[in-house]
């Protein structure tokens, strides 16, 4: 079984006070990280990113689709869709292969099934801007339970269901185990079948959304799962450190490469 790949969200890890983005960037790559993420492109300095990645030798495994409006409504389908494009232009700029797409909250004006209607239109539209960039789109299911409420997606799989009904290789599903643990989902019902639309995977710990080993979620066997249904792809670490240290995301890293290869 292959090993595990992390991405660490420089969002959150390798932070310290008063430092810049790209200090983030060149202690993850000191630490030995292949790669890195991140969420909004508009408020970073995309050149300086590109020019740090590639003087550390490390790769960006994926961003946010800007902007983070609401393509449950389909008023917004244009803007979101111009700002796909530039969005693209940065992911390319940057090598990156994955955008991450939110969908928006459920808005109680318009009929759910409305809403899904907007949002299988609008995926389709932006596989048409997606083709031949090297950049897939990920919509990404939350939980509404505790970080997210009153979001639209909070279901995997009717995320799949939208994904079927664009039935394009351009978009793809951002595939959180945190967000899916907190909704009581089973990894096994809602990814099976379905693995070669997950575009990326997500990891934290529940309760606390913390380093992985804070929580009770056992991350190590789902990723043993997804890992044995057929996923190639890297792992992100999209959590909120209990401590800011770097060599604490190496030693959660290590845990869990332990815990995936004593589960196999």
């Amino acid at each position: 079984m292959p090993q595990l790949e992390f991405s660490p969200c420089l969002e959150w890890l390798f932070a310290e006070p008063d430092d810049t983005f790209t200090d983030r960037i060149e202690r993850a790559a000191a630490a030995g990280f292949p790669a890195f993420e991140f969420w909004l492109w508009s408020n970073k300095d995309v050149e300086a990113i590109a020019r740090i990645a590639k003087a550390c030798g490390i790769a960006v495994s994926g961003l946010v689709a800007e902007p983070l409006i609401a393509v449950t409504d389909p008023v917004n389908r244009n803007e979101w869709l111009e700002g796909l494009k530039r969005s693209v232009e940065v992911a390319n700029r940057l090598e990156a292969p994955v955008l991450i797409a939110q969908t928006g909250n459920d808005l109680p004006q318009i009929e759910r099934a409305d809403q899904k209607a907007s949002l299988i239109e609008t995926f389709s539209k932006a596989a048409n801007i997606l083709i031949g960039s090297n950049v897939r789109l990920g919509i990404e299911p939350l939980n509404t339970r505790i970080d997210h409420p009153g979001y639209f997606l909070h279901s995997t799989l009717e995320g799949f269901e939208i994904i079927d009904a664009v039935n394009r290789d351009e978009i793809g599903l951002l595939y959180d185990l945190y967000h899916s643990a907190v909704m009581d989902e089973s990894i096994e019902t809602v990814l099976a079948g379905h693995i070669d639309k997950v575009v990326h995977v997500h990891v934290a710990d529940h309760p606390g959304r913390n380093d992985p080993g804070s929580g009770t979620v056992d991350l190590a066997e789902r990723l043993r799962w997804l890992v044995g249904a057929g996923y190639r792809g890297r792992i992100g670490l999209e959590y909120k450190p209990l401590k800011p240290a770097g060599s604490d995301v190496v030693a959660a890293c290590k845990l869990l490469s332990k815990a995936f290869a004593d589960a196999r």
